[in-house]
């Protein structure tokens, strides 16, 4: 069943209509389609699932890891389902859920979780080294990141829970949550899984390594990049907002105030760097890009606006956080491919292994129960209280475009009045060759909240992705590294190697210099060849489209061609795509493909391809596309389809080999590309 809001208010909240109630109810929603799966107040929440060989627990694990990994299972469910109860049980301590109470539940599952022998123990920290055969004192275990979650939402109910455990049964707890609190973690965000528990223990009187916790405070506060973002590994993504910009303000009013006032002074900052531009990260609806790992924690990206305002000085703007934090929740909870047996998928909207990391097992999206921490602000709070406003979509006029570079994390993201979206360009971005995996995640050219990445269609052609085929040798080759190198006078340049390896010299590696700018339904490129080996074929794809039934129109004007789409997503929204090829392509064609889009079975991906031929020619170097969309069948104009009027070079082949390429755009502008000079400023 589709959650259906019963409570709703649209003049408190004239674009969602959803109030503190609705939000309620939706937990309780949620909360349902757990426990219609229990057999007994005593179970654990192991969820179905969809067969998948990507999650864990592994098949071909050993029976030592698989041991492992089926108490990180039963302790993820514990854990993350409590995310959602937790702030629904402080509100209604007698809240009763197909048949069950659920105060009772996790009161009792809790403790077991942590009492040694019991059948539902997830292990100490000991206890898994033990049973997973290993004398390595820096092994990690996934519990570390569920102890996180367990001392959040024992906060967060804590007179209903926390507080009516005895003396002993708070020491078993305790003990449990020590043995992770002080041991080894992943060097990154899981830091701040370790800095939690340490301060809900001090908060609780228990004693805990004070030099350790501020060894993890420095380092958490030294992987921020700037613009409110922390780095997280080789890329940025939600992390920075569903852990770094949530934790560490709960970490303030823990711990940090009292104890480190100077890393809770800057991690306050930090936040509300965050808060100055991240309600433009989300669309006009609120929708929530897909873009980087752990998509299948889908709306847990809107819980930094609540983690901003716990802090003393928040700046938040109320209005905006809850019309964003609703309209990602609808995003989502109102899809019919949303829930398998009343569970999340492991999909974005409905199941799709693709997004999905070895790290996760069914009951991991409930991470997105992170968003329904703002429940724990009271009704009277001004998140709850105050009009829903839409921020810059507000103020946006007719065809206006604003545009939010952040150089610290790499991110350019634009808010496109003429169609609602907001488009995401990054930079800053290592992968391995051949991860496929993680170049879907962070390589795409563009990412849309309205057009979610799509997987492979085909080994020779990727959605908003370059794929090189050496034609000597027939292999292919994508982009797994991407520099950044900023904004000059209107144009974002960067650039992408293909199969980069740290063992070349990247003058051995192929690659493209990219440079785009937006315009009103889209992104137009104007990217420049560079290549050390020829001769090469070269494709680009546009977003990839749902095909529940496509109209496909195709147009030539002059040099130019182009091909629209139109159609409708899964949910009978209507959309349209328009891919409109320049200079430097031959061809532009269509590919149909099954199984590879997030949003519906069938797809259709048009792209465009070019082939340089010589191994040394002055051919042309310059490629010049642009991708148009809009939630509407109403036609583009003529002028949107084919918005150049020229193209000037400064060679007189006019292949742009060198010199600045100017695009004159039948508006009027002008747009200068000048890739001389960007070898000197190459981010990662």
């Amino acid at each position: 069943m589709v959650f259906q809001p019963k409570t709703l208010d649209y003049a408190l909240s004239p674009f969602t209509g959803l109030t503190r109630e609705s939000w309620i109810e939706a937990g309780e929603y949620l909360l349902t389609g757990i426990f219609k799966n229990l057999k007994s107040i005593h179970d654990p929440i192991v969820m179905p699932r969809k067969e998948t060989e990507v999650t864990y627990p592994h098949k071909n694990a050993s029976e030592a890891q698989l041991k492992v990994e089926r108490k990180a299972e039963i302790f993820e469910g514990l854990a993350r389902s409590f995310f959602l109860a937790a702030p629904l049980i402080h509100d209604n301590p007698e809240l009763t859920v197909c048949n069950y109470k659920i105060r009772d539940y996790y009161k009792e599952q809790v403790l077991r979780a942590c009492t040694k022998g019991d059948s539902n123990s997830v292990g100490s920290y000991e206890e898994q080294l033990e049973l997973a055969e290993s004398k390595d004192p820096f092994r990690t275990f996934q519990q570390t990141v569920e102890t996180c979650a367990l001392v959040v939402c024992l906060w967060s109910s804590k007179a209903e829970i926390w507080d009516t455990y005895t003396k002993e049964q708070k020491d078993t707890i305790a003990g449990f949550l020590t043995s992770y609190a002080h041991a080894s973690t992943v060097p990154q965000n899981w830091r701040l899984f370790n800095m939690l528990d340490m301060a809900f223990l001090y908060s609780e009187g228990y004693p805990i390594d004070e030099d350790i916790m501020r060894d993890h405070g420095q380092a958490i506060l030294n992987f921020y990049a700037g613009d409110g973002w922390y780095r997280d590994g080789h890329s940025f993504d939600y992390y920075s907002c569903w852990a770094f910009n949530v934790y560490t303000p709960i970490w303030n009013l823990w711990y940090g105030y009292e104890k480190e006032p100077y890393l809770a002074k800057k991690f306050e900052e930090n936040s509300n760097k965050l808060m100055e531009t991240y309600g433009d990260f989300f669309d006009r609806d609120g929708f929530t890009n897909m873009w980087g790992r752990s998509n299948i924690y889908r709306n847990a990206a809107t819980s930094a606006f609540d983690g901003n305002m716990l802090l003393k000085a928040s700046t938040a703007d109320p209005g905006r956080a809850r019309r964003i934090a609703s309209g990602s929740l609808l995003q989502f909870l109102t899809r019919e491919d949303f829930l398998f047996e009343g569970i999340p998928t492991l999909g974005f909207y409905g199941q799709f292994t693709p997004l999905v990391q070895g790290y996760s097992c069914a009951e991991s999206p409930f991470w997105l129960g992170k968003a329904f921490l703002c429940l724990h602000l009271p009704a009277e709070h001004p998140f709850w209280t105050v009009k829903e406003n839409n921020g810059t979509w507000d103020k946006l006029k007719e065809r206006e475009i604003k545009e939010t570079i952040l150089n610290g994390p790499a991110l350019c993201f634009t808010n496109h009045e003429a169609n609602g979206e907001t488009i995401l360009r990054t930079g800053k971005v290592v992968r391995n060759c051949g991860d496929e995996h993680g170049m879907w995640n962070y390589s795409k050219l563009c990412f849309n909240t309205k057009y979610p990445w799509e997987s492979a269609p085909s080994k020779a052609v990727e959605a908003q992705q370059y794929v090189l085929e050496d034609i000597t040798t027939g292999s292919y080759q994508k982009a797994n590294v991407t520099f950044w190198h900023g904004e000059k006078e209107g144009i974002l340049y960067r650039r992408q190697y293909f199969n980069y390896e740290i063992s070349k010299e990247c003058t051995w590696i192929q690659a493209v210099n990219l440079a785009d700018f937006p315009v009103a339904h889209g992104i137009v490129r104007a990217d420049k060849l560079k290549l050390h080996r020829r001769p090469v074929s070269m494709t680009l794809g546009a977003y990839g489209f749902p095909d529940n039934g496509t109209e496909v129109i195709q147009l030539e004007r002059e040099n130019a061609k182009a091909i629209i789409l139109k159609g409708h997503d899964f949910t009978g929204r209507e959309k349209q795509l328009a891919m409109t090829l320049y200079d430097g392509w031959e061809e532009i064609g269509l590919l149909h493909s099954e199984g590879t889009n997030p949003d519906s079975e069938k797809s259709i991906v048009v792209y465009g391809k070019q082939t340089s031929k010589k191994q040394y020619g002055y051919e042309p170097y310059i490629m010049i596309s642009q991708v148009i969309t809009k939630e509407s069948l109403e036609d583009f104009s003529e002028d949107e389809l084919f918005p150049i009027a020229s193209v000037e070079y400064t060679d007189k082949e006019k292949c742009g080999g060198y010199g600045p390429v100017t695009l004159f755009m039948k508006d009027g502008s002008q747009k200068v590309i000048e890739f001389e000079g960007i070898e000197g400023n190459l981010q990662l």
